[in-house]
């Protein structure tokens, strides 16, 4: 754990208080004064950063090739997570991580490299990504860099954004962010309405930088943004209530549905799941596949959509 803090000290630029010695390590504040204690006698180089009102401690230098060598199962789930993320049809995201794999390996001693060698080549060949049915994302890299020095610089974001049945226009954004899922969003502040919209990428084109400045709102937050909603869609939040049949239960109380979700057990060995959130076409598409074993309580409106999703199926049937 010592060595553990010592390469998160020599990871942060601006130094580590107590508190989030704490924190990061999982353990009350004197033992994180022993931790540091320890650190400061082990690494004569680490240095006290005065920020009132708090103290920092920080690594400057980095530590050596043998304190940093990762192991075989860190470079094990970093080449499952590359493989994991061509296979989804994301190679320039793929690419990022298969160049960081690269780096890492080339600064290991070949001693060290030759020794995790073959058991990471067991490893990757005992383990493999599992690809789910279902579209396959798009993040092309040319986009994707334009989005991210609009993010970094704080200017607008141009593009054409076409939508099936819709003419194409043109868009001019503040860039928030990127969700990545079953399909890639960019969340944008409209410089118009200033209202925070979702754009998948593969629907944009022409995608610029613009000159000026545009920032998101201040008080925005892309992790609570991309929690209101059941999959990436926001639509109106609504407070969902499913109750699960006693067949479906124990796969329910396993199923993460959402982050503010509660399951209560029912008598006749059922649960009730509740949470609140937007997507409501999303959520009718995944309870698609509970079939029989979910009633939707409540809102109204998902009952509304998984009606119109299923009439809709029908009118699809009837066709062929």
């Amino acid at each position: 754990m010592v060595i553990d803090l010592a390469r998160r000290m020599a990871a942060s630029a601006e130094g580590l208080t107590l508190d989030d010695m704490s924190r990061d390590m999982e353990v009350g504040r004197r033992t994180a004064e022993r931790m540091r204690d320890a650190v400061l006698m082990l690494f004569p180089q680490a240095e006290e950063v005065s920020d009132p009102p708090h103290k920092r401690w920080r690594i400057r230098g980095g530590l050596s090739a043998f304190e940093q060598a990762p192991t075989t199962e860190e470079l094990v789930e970093l080449t499952k997570a590359a493989q994991g993320l061509r296979a989804t049809g994301e190679p320039a995201r793929a690419a990022g991580l298969e160049g960081l794999e690269r780096k890492l390996k080339s600064a290991m001693r070949s001693t060290t490299l030759n020794r995790l060698a073959p058991d990471l080549e067991a490893l990757v060949r005992a383990e493999t990504i599992a690809v789910q049915a279902g579209p396959r994302p798009s993040a092309d890299e040319a986009v994707l860099a334009e989005i991210r020095q609009a993010v970094l610089a704080g200017q607008p974001l141009g593009f054409i954004y076409s939508r099936p049945g819709a003419e194409a226009r043109r868009r001019s954004a503040a860039p928030c962010g990127v969700m990545f899922g079953r399909a890639n969003y960019l969340v944008a502040a409209d410089r118009e309405s200033g209202r925070i919209q979702t754009f998948r990428l593969d629907r944009m084109s022409a995608v610029r930088a613009e000159d000026g400045v545009a920032s998101p709102p201040a008080d925005f937050d892309l992790q609570a943004f991309a929690s209101q909603s059941f999959g990436i869609y926001q639509d109106e939040i609504e407070d969902v209530v499913l109750r699960i049949s006693p067949e479906g239960a124990a796969e329910a109380r396993a199923w993460r549905w959402h982050p503010t979700q509660t399951v209560e057990d029912q008598a006749d060995g059922g649960v009730v799941v509740r949470f609140r959130a937007s997507g409501m076409r999303e959520l009718a598409w995944h309870l698609f596949t509970w079939g029989e074993q979910v009633q939707i309580v409540s809102p109204a409106r998902l009952r509304a959509v998984m009606r119109g999703e299923l009439e809709a199926s029908m009118r699809g049937l009837e066709r062929t």
